[in-house]
């Protein structure tokens, strides 16, 4: 049986400075972002690789949130920077695929809830390397299209960090 595995990914995107907890929208083409399909949709990440690629020290604050409020009209992914598709080569067309980007008409929003999960990935993105794969039945999960579980993000979460340039790729499974 074919998996429903899929990978986002993209290219050398710019990190930025951050984005202060429920103070700021992530700024464009500096997050990449996945929504589920439908308000019943669960969605489980299975792994998150981040490569540096910056010419000088650009300490990273990268951290996988849920944004406190969803984007709206998300803009569709440029093959030039970003990617999504299926891991197995013969796996059929979801019938509700997730949705993902990197820049939308209104930006989601960090949250500050201090109850919300955030996954730590910082890293220097001056040749820094971070993979997370998660344990067994420790997925990150969302579930649905609406705030606050029902979108991920990764992003700078903080302020003060040094922007830097970086290829990332997300692995989530759809259900």
């Amino acid at each position: 049986m074919a998996s429903h595995g899929r990978l986002f990914s993209t290219i050398n995107m710019a990190s930025g400075t951050g984005t202060a907890p429920g103070a700021n929208l992530f700024a464009t083409s500096a997050y990449m972002c996945v929504k589920g399909a439908s308000g019943t949709q669960r969605i489980d990440f299975n792994e998150i690789l981040v490569s540096g690629f910056a010419g000088s020290t650009a300490p990273s604050g990268l951290m996988l949130v849920r944004p406190s409020v969803i984007e709206t009209t998300p803009t569709a992914l440029a093959i030039a920077s970003a990617s999504d598709g299926p891991i197995d080569a013969s796996a059929a067309a979801l019938a509700s695929a997730p949705v993902s980007f990197i820049a939308a008409g209104t930006q989601p929003t960090n949250t500050n809830n201090t109850t919300d999960a955030r996954l730590n990935l910082g890293l220097n993105l001056n040749g820094g390397i971070i993979r997370w794969v998660a344990a067994p039945n420790q997925n990150w999960t969302q579930l649905g299209n609406t705030a606050t579980l029902g979108e991920t993000v990764l992003a700078v979460i903080g302020t003060g960090f040094t922007s830097g340039n970086f290829s990332a790729h997300i692995g989530y499974e759809p259900f």
